[in-house]
């Protein structure tokens, strides 16, 4: 299929796409609020600059796009034109946060990864179950926790 803008348009249009302070990341740092819990946004100084930090906790939060990270659920689909750009791009992004995680693992913090088809979508969870979630990792020693979207 071809693209129904031409390419500096769509450059545009890409460029526009938040990576920062994004909907789903304003949700979770608001029940994280809410719950009490104070943090940290994208310290600089930490693998990957996570979204969310909480130094107290020793723990950080991603909040990552199903699409863009490449989540297999039913908010991911593998786009049909340009498909060895994306499989490659989106491969990368699977990589990098992989390499991140190692790397923040070997420094002691205890990370947190919400997926957006947890926010968004039929599959999406309740506040309450998220922010007891959260609430529930942060007090406990685990070092690692994902919430995802509703089973089928």
């Amino acid at each position: 299929m071809v693209d129904v803008v031409d390419q500096a348009t769509r450059s545009r249009m890409m460029a526009g796409i938040r990576h920062r302070d994004t909907k789903p990341e304003r949700e979770i740092r608001s029940l994280l609020h809410r719950a009490g819990y104070r943090f940290r946004l994208g310290r600089k100084d930490l693998p990957g600059k996570p979204d969310i930090v909480l130094p107290k906790f020793k723990a950080v939060v991603f909040v990552h796009g199903c699409f863009w990270h490449g989540h297999e659920c039913p908010m991911f689909k593998w786009p049909a034109t340009r498909a060895a750009f994306w499989r490659a791009k989106i491969r990368g992004n699977v990589e990098r946060d992989g390499r991140v995680e190692r790397k923040l693992r070997a420094l002691d913090w205890r990370l947190l990864k919400v997926w957006e088809c947890a926010l968004r979508g039929r599959r999406a969870r309740t506040p309450q179950y998220l922010s007891s979630g959260m609430a529930k990792w942060l007090q406990s020693k685990r070092s690692r926790f994902e919430i995802t979207g509703k089973a089928a």
